[in-house]
This record gives C-alpha cells, structure tokens and sequence, in this order.
C-alpha cells in the first residue's frame, strides 16, 4: 500500500512495509512513538518538493477545491503509475473520488488510514530526510499566510465588508454627534439661552457659536453667510436683552473647540454617507433602488453579507430587524410583527396605515428577487429593480383607489365610482324663520275643538237604547210572572231566571243602527229560558 501524504514543502509518497498492522487501529499509534519505529513502519519513496511559495499556494487551493493540481498529478503519474496494483491511501475522500476517475487509481479512506495519516504527521522531520525543521516551519508559515490572503482576496463576502462597517460606523456617528450637540448647546446656553430657540438646525448653531464666541461679539460679527437676514437681526436683538450668564475667556474657548469637533464629524459623516451610497449602487444596485441605500446597507449588516442575505426567504426579509418581537409574539401568541428594518423604506412609509402589510409584504417579496440577482448574477445594472418598483408603485396606487370607491354591489365585482357633478355651494335663504304667529288659523283651531266636544255626546246614545230595551224585557217578564197563579217557589225561579237575563252582555248598536252579533246571542237565550219556564209551568 502506498500513502499520499501533503506538506507544505511538497507531496510525499510513503510506502507501507506492514499491512497487517492497520488491522489494529487502536494500536497504531504505538508503531509512531519514535522515529525509528515509524521507520519500520512506513518508508519514504518519493518526494517532490515545491519550487516557490506560489507552487504551494496553487496546489493547496486546488487541494481545498477537492482538484488534482500540476504538480500532484506530475508526481501520481511518475510514481503511482508504475505500481498500479498498489492501493493508495488518501487523507481526502472527495480527491481520491477525482484520482480514481482521471488517473484510474485505486484509492482508500478508512479510519486506519486517518490514524496512519496522524502518525506520519508526528514523526514527519525524522521520515523526510534532506529538509531540517527550521525550513518546514518556515514554509508552512509562509504557505499559510498566502492562503489566507488568496481567500480574503477571492472572497464573495469582501466587499459587503465595506458596506457593513460603513453603516455601522454612520449609525455611531449619529449617536455621537446628537450627544456632542445637546452638550454644545447646554453649555452654551448658559451664556446666551435665546440662541437655542432662534437658530434650529444644529450645523448652523454650531457655526454660528464658533464664530460669535461671547455674546457681546455679536453686534460686531457678521452672520449673513450662515444665517438669513430676519434671523441674523432676530439673534443680534436678542444678544442685547438676553438673560444668560457671564462666562470666562476660558469657558468659551471650550466650547468653541466642541463646536469645531462637531462641525468635523458632521462634514465626515456626509463624506461617508456619499461613500456609502456610490458602494451601494455598485455591489446591490437593485437592492439600492427598491429600499434606498441605508435600509439596503442595514439589511445587509444584520444578516452579515449579501451572500448570507440572498440565502433569506421573502418572509425573513420582511421581518429582518424585529426578531426581539417576533419571539414575544409567538410566545405570547399574539399577532406577529408586519415589518421589520424594511419599514424605513420610501415605498412602506408613504402608504397609509391599512396597507403597510400588504406593501411590506410585496415590497420583501420582490427585495428578495432583486438581493439574490446582485448576489449571484455575473452583470451588475439596475434594470430589473427599476421594473419592480414601478410594479410596486402601481401596486400602491392600486390598493389606494381602491380603499376610496363606494361600496356597493356584490363582492366580486367593484362597483364603479359615481359621476363627479360639481355641487353649488351658494345657500339660498330660508324665509319660515321670520315670523314667530303660529302657523294654524284659528279658524281651524275652533272646528277641532268643536269635533271633539260632539263626539263624547254621540256615545252615550248606545247606553239610552239599551235602557230602553231593558225596560220593556223587565216589564214583560212582570206582566208574565202575574198572569201565572203558581207556587212563591217558581216565581222565585221566574225572578232568578230574569235577573240572569238581565246580567247578560246587553247587544250594542253601532253607529249605522245595526244589531251586534252578541245581541243577536242574547235574544237567543232569553227565548230558550222563557221556554224552559212555560214548560215547568205545564207540568
């Protein structure tokens, strides 16, 4: 069995001289305690040394890559060849994969060989004679070095480096420079108070104390190439009524060198911030024009490269930036958040509150498309984020309108805007307030009255008749009960039979004269019940 066994200074081919010892793996170790049991083990047959630094440099990367590199494949052919029927041990599965497909080797990665690789690498200055440790130490140090900067170099994340510092570093600008502005203007506000309110913008102020110094200088100093006109009369009246306190020469030098520090880091920062967007607009143009050159940046250092952010769904992108709420939401399982950095976007942040969602959701959809195309796609223009935000605008537009149209119809189909007609809005005068007289005559007012009085006196004539009617039944019924000779108890019957005659429901007139069905009722009983008495009678 032969072994391939890679050092920095070149590829050597060792030959094992004991096989049967890889069956014990555990064991192994043993036969490398020394150099010269390592040498009964394994024998050196060929080595073939790197001419340079960048001979090693190529064949280590093309190792890295999993390829067969010049050299190895120089010393494969002159070597291994001419033992063919040699097994060849190998460090890398994935190269011995290669070697057996070009060069028709057998190759073998087994866990004794790993072992056999780790002896070998122990007892390598006693196993390669011809190279002292000082030279191998010096190459592998070297060798490395190369390598590093090789992959710096050819790194797909390099440049994202730039951007991500440079946001980082404009974001800690911020902080500092609101902090140094607030402190500026609370020192100086000592001395001149009225200051503060007049002049708004912190660069101008800043400027303005730089140059003023103490406050009895303003009369003497001309502003008008910081300030306009009405504010420049406005500061120099306020300076000869101000309330502030006296300070010390010592006190406003002070100040001013922290109005100079300002002023430097403001002119830097919109230095950086021109830098940041000409780096934007060349790595992630697409991104650039659907979000804008900060949000784009910020996305860009929260996930930690461009390549790691291509690797991102729709759905990630959206809610970049909100993890710390995304996870209180779930575990509280409430609603989870709509946005995360992709907020501060022009496109998000010119909508109204109802379709934030529904934008930020379409616009992460298509910063997603766009991130992955400045990724991994060999040309650089800005053509397809350019078609995209116009989609998206449209989009806006769309859902907008559509919030506006009355509703109505079915829920299918949107029902059509009305007609815009233009409505006067001249009033005309309403004369009914004028006059306070009631509007009703009293004419009117008396035949009301009048109605109403005849209608109580026309319901009692129903009461008259059926007075009347009882009158003439009662009188009957007594000419009845004489006529008759009977015993006292059925003319106590006869009474009885009357006075039940007399409590029924006597019938009603209506106002026409007709007969209610319940006195029809009536009349019917009373002529069963005189029956029913002739009929007791004859007996």
């Amino acid at each position: 069995m032969l072994v391939l066994f890679e050092t920095a200074a070149g590829y050597a081919i060792f030959k094992v001289l004991d096989e049967q010892k890889l069956q014990q793996v555990d064991s192994l170790w043993k036969e490398f305690e020394t150099p010269e049991k390592a040498n009964k083990m394994v024998k050196l047959k060929h080595f073939e040394k790197f001419q340079d630094t960048t001979e090693a440099l190529a064949a280590a990367t093309a190792m890295v890559e999993g390829k067969i590199g010049k050299s190895l494949k120089k010393v494969l052919k002159k070597v291994v060849a001419k033992e063919a029927h040699e097994q060849l041990a190998i460090t890398d599965a994935k190269l011995g994969g290669v070697i057996k497909e070009k060069l028709n080797l057998n190759c073998v990665h087994s866990p004794a060989v790993a072992e056999l690789m780790r002896g070998i690498r122990t007892q390598i200055e006693g196993l390669i004679t011809g190279l002292p440790p000082r030279e191998i130490s010096a190459m592998s140090l070297g060798l490395a070095h190369s390598l590093s900067r090789y992959k710096l170099k050819f790194s797909p994340d390099k440049v994202d480096t730039m951007i991500v510092q440079a946001i980082s570093l404009l974001d800690d600008l911020d902080k500092e420079l609101n902090n140094y502005i607030m402190r500026c203007r609370e020192w100086y506000g000592w001395h001149f108070p009225e200051l503060g309110k007049i002049i708004t913008d912190n660069l101008a102020y800043c400027k303005s104390v730089r140059k003023i110094g103490d406050r009895t200088n303003v009369a003497t100093t001309d502003l008008s190439d910081l300030l306009p006109e009405e504010v420049e009369a406005e500061v120099k009246l306020a300076a000869e009524i101000s309330m502030g306190t006296e300070v010390s020469e010592e006190d406003i030098l002070n100040v001013m060198h922290l109005c100079d520090q300002v002023i430097e880091i403001s002119e830097y920062r919109t230095q950086l911030y021109d830098y940041l967007k000409n780096r934007m607009m060349a790595i992630a143009p697409n991104l650039t024009v659907m979000v804008g050159e900060l949000v784009g940046a910020r996305l860009i250092s929260h996930a930690g490269s461009l390549l790691n952010l291509a690797k991102h769904p729709a759905s990630t992108v959206q809610i970049l930036g909100a993890e710390k709420a995304l996870f209180r939401a779930l575990k509280t399982r409430r609603d989870t958040p709509k946005y995360g950095l992709i907020y501060h976007a022009s496109l998000v942040g010119q909508t109204s509150a109802k379709i934030k969602g529904k934008i930020s959701r379409s616009l992460a959809a298509k910063t997603a498309l766009a991130i992955r195309y400045d990724a991994l796609a060999e040309d650089t223009n800005a053509e397809m984020g350019l078609e995209n935000r116009a989609k998206l605008e449209a989009r806006v537009r769309q859902l907008e309108e559509r919030g506006i149209r009355r509703i109505s119809g079915t829920g299918k189909a949107l029902a059509k805007a009305d007609k815009y007609q233009h409505k006067s809005d001249v009033r005309v005068y309403d004369p009914s307030g004028d006059s306070t007289l009631p509007t009703t005559s009293k004419k009117r007012k008396f035949e009301e009255e009048e109605q109403q009085e005849e209608e109580p006196q026309q319901q009692p004539k129903p009461k008259k008749v059926k007075k009347e009617k009882a009158a003439a039944a009662e009188a009957e019924a007594e000419a009845e009960a004489e006529a008759e000779s009977e015993e006292p108890k059925k003319k106590k019957k006869k009474k009885k039979h009357e006075a039940a005659a007399e409590v029924v429901e006597e019938p009603t007139v209506t106002e026409e004269g007709a007969v209610s069905p319940s006195e029809e009722t009536a009349e019917k009983k009373k002529k069963k019940k005189k029956k029913k008495v002739k009929e007791t009678e004859g007996e």
